[in-house]
């Protein structure tokens, strides 16, 4: 779930990145790329849920015993941890860290342009400051969610033994 959740907002800055910064003449977006986009976080988290059922790092319990988790407390290396937490940590939370703050920097910017060179439109500026809104409170959503979940298991792998 948390994954899906991850990518998804990835997909969206993506989206409206590109609708809104690299406006292309006839194209719009569609079901397929709707598709697309939903297929792309699915594989992605795929691509984080997969590898310990093959091997690379393993799933242990949690917490309560209930749930279980990436193991970032072995240091063996047959179970691969290392590689794994690394992969993980850029993969899954550097990398959409970047993209999303690409997309949102760059579409605060666009709309900020236009918004200077309408200055009289009211409906200019009202659309400038709700896109800045959202997007700040988009990428805080995303650190509040994510950052820490990855400071711990960073805190955890990093403070080993």
């Amino acid at each position: 779930g948390g994954e899906i959740a991850l990518w998804s907002l990835v997909v969206l800055a993506v989206e409206r990145y590109v609708v809104v910064c690299k406006p292309m003449s006839n194209f719009r977006f569609g079901e397929n790329h709707a598709i697309m986009g939903v297929a792309f976080s699915w594989i992605m988290a795929m691509a984080c849920a997969a590898p310990p059922l093959f091997g690379w790092s393993r799933y242990i319990p949690e917490g309560m015993q209930c749930s279980c988790g990436i193991d970032y407390y072995t240091l063996k290396p047959e179970i691969n941890n290392e590689s794994f937490v690394i992969y993980m940590f850029v993969v899954h939370f550097m990398i959409p860290l970047m993209v999303i703050f690409f997309c949102y920097g760059n579409l605060v910017c666009t709309v900020k342009e236009a918004a200077a060179q309408q200055q009289e439109s009211a409906t200019t500026q009202k659309a400038e400051k709700e896109v800045t809104r959202m997007v700040i409170i988009m990428v805080i959503a995303f650190l509040i969610c994510w950052v820490p979940y990855a400071s711990v298991a960073f805190y955890i792998f990093t403070n080993q033994g």
